[in-house]
């Protein structure tokens, strides 16, 4: 056949397109592992990050950060509606994504109305167990320290996504952090602000220190505009972000929603060992 006739420059052009295809298709499968792969890392950082384990800034390895996950953070799955663990499915916390089981019909349902702009709620949720040592192969040596909370909320622009970890009695904040957002920087880009995320650590979300859990009722955390003052005088009120109301005003709303009865309320009362409450959107 001769190069320069139609069929062969069809043909060769066919095998080419086939070549082509099965390159870019071994590629996508590949480059989709990789990414999957870094998505979990990525959030197993931010999780160490706002356990305390790891500063924001630090360089660290991804060697590092799967040692230290597997050392000092236990990951469970737990049943939103009834709040309680899911043994099944806390097997498979390390593949667990959340958002796609907030996305899928059969594994989530509608959030009831609520300020956070919360749409649908996953049927199950993760929460992070932060361990004071590390944690042995057969699980012993674990030593509660905080528990670590997704949570999630519109702001002005956009969903932010992010993570609060609370004391072991579930009142105290240890430490917040966003980590995916489109908010105007300089404005309501200021959740990533450092010295921001430095003021929740001390304040409480349902009621003073040292008070009865049968007390709280819901959450009263809020971001306020202006200043607040120490944790000591305003235990519930967070700095608000200067010129950007309504992002603040959506932390607030996010917060709320994840720590009441529509979130982790119910896990948070169940562990407590007090009765449910009636649920409402807020």
């Amino acid at each position: 056949m001769q190069r320069n006739s139609v069929p062969y420059i069809l043909g060769f052009c066919t095998a080419i397109c086939l070549v082509c295809s099965v390159i870019v298709s071994t590629a996508a499968v590949g480059l989709k592992e990789k990414q999957e792969q870094n998505k979990i890392l990525d959030r197993q950082k931010k999780v160490l990050t706002v356990a305390g384990l790891i500063k924001e800034t630090e360089a660290v390895t991804p060697k590092k950060v799967q040692e230290l996950f597997k050392k000092r953070i236990k990951s469970i799955i737990v049943d939103l509606k009834g709040g309680t663990l899911d043994k099944a499915m806390t097997k498979k916390a390390k593949t667990f994504d959340q958002q796609k089981a907030k996305k899928d019909p059969a594994r989530s349902t509608s959030a009831p109305k609520n300020r956070a702009g919360v749409k649908r709620l996953p049927k199950h949720a993760l929460v992070y167990l932060v361990s004071k040592t590390d944690i042995k192969e057969d699980g012993k040596g674990f030593a509660l320290d905080k528990y670590i909370f997704p949570i999630e909320g519109k702001g002005l622009w956009s969903t932010l996504y992010g993570f609060i970890a609370l004391a072991p009695n579930f009142n105290v904040i240890r430490g917040l952090i966003f980590y995916d957002h489109a908010e105007t920087p300089g404005l309501g880009g200021e959740v990533e602000n450092p010295s921001w995320k430095a003021k929740w650590p001390g304040r409480t979300v349902y009621g003073p220190k040292g008070s009865s859990p049968k007390s709280w009722g819901k959450p009263k955390i809020k971001v306020v505009k202006g200043l607040a003052g120490p944790p000591s005088k305003d235990p519930h009120k967070v700095d608000g972000l200067s010129g950007a109301t309504i992002t603040s005003n959506g932390v607030t709303h996010l917060v709320r929603f994840w720590l009441g009865e529509n979130g982790f309320g119910p896990f948070i009362r169940h562990k407590l060992g007090l009765k449910q409450a009636s649920k409402g959107g807020k």
